[in-house]
């Protein structure tokens, strides 16, 4: 039993960020700023900040695996956030600790493949392992276009093309898709949603900053958080979406490179 004045277990399984703004350390904090309760399991360590990442050193899968099983065998969880795997061992380790101890808790899965610096985070022999964790099994897959075109084999530049993309990534198995266009060119950020019922777009102007770091973990983080605290997953999105755009809008300047996001910006929790 839940009995925190917080809403919503939610387990974060991810890389840690020495910078802050992005894996780990940018989920517990938009976890906590959503009103839900934050618990981790770390996959890599890395050495970064606004300028991109230096070193990267993997924890053990074993070690991943017993991080999952200790949070979900005591504390429990609401939802599963997945960012950074590593490599095809440790998501074959994630996939059988989520199995064993929370195969009905639903898995939001940000497929991170490289850090916005451009630093390759997952090989082609694990993307084809991330696919085959997500087939069955995740609630949500959140791409940006880089990771749709990897993960489809398709080339995304347009819009109608991330609408053509849509049915592709369902076919790897999961029950939604929120394909990502910020990356689009163009004054619009354009955020298309698909299930098997479904479709939805959403489309705003693009804000001119380089305070961009970890939006993908910390949309994919706040929407876990909502699915946790029992919003449907279409009210779970558009409130992630606000708190992320809040959170750019309001950065607090950082570094000389792509800086973090305010993860503190209060939108209002559940």
């Amino acid at each position: 039993m839940f009995h925190s004045k917080l809403r919503g277990r939610v387990l974060s399984i991810a890389g840690s960020d020495s910078g802050g703004g992005a894996g780990i350390q940018a989920d517990i904090k938009t976890i906590a700023a959503l009103g839900g309760y934050g618990a981790s399991a770390v996959t890599a360590v890395t050495a970064q900040n606004t300028l991109g990442v230096s070193a990267i050193h993997a924890v053990p899968p074993d070690i991943v695996a017993a991080q999952i099983i200790a949070v979900l065998s005591d504390i429990g969880a609401d939802a599963i956030k997945t960012g950074m795997l590593v490599d095809a061992a440790t998501i074959a380790a994630v996939s059988q600790a989520i199995e064993r101890l929370g195969p009905d808790i639903p898995l939001i899965v940000d497929p991170v493949m490289a850090a916005k610096g451009g630093a390759k985070l997952l090989d082609e022999h694990s993307i084809e392992a991330l696919k085959q964790f997500i087939r069955g099994r995740a609630t949500l897959i959140t791409p940006n276009l880089a990771e749709a075109e990897a993960l489809t084999g398709r080339r995304i530049t347009n819009v109608d093309e991330m609408r053509a993309a849509l049915d592709p990534l369902l076919t790897l198995g999961a029950d939604a898709v929120l394909l990502k266009g910020g990356h689009l060119m163009g004054p619009e950020v354009v955020d298309i949603f698909a299930d098997g019922n479904d479709r939805r777009e959403w489309r705003a102007p693009k804000l001119g900053t380089p305070h961009t770091h970890g939006t993908g973990c910390t949309l994919a983080s706040a929407i876990a958080t909502g699915v946790a605290q029992g919003l449907t997953m279409i009210a779970a999105i558009e409130r992630a979406r606000a708190y992320v755009r809040r959170a750019i809008e309001t950065a607090p300047g950082l570094g000389h490179g792509n800086g973090p996001l305010n993860h503190g910006a209060g939108i209002g929790a559940a």
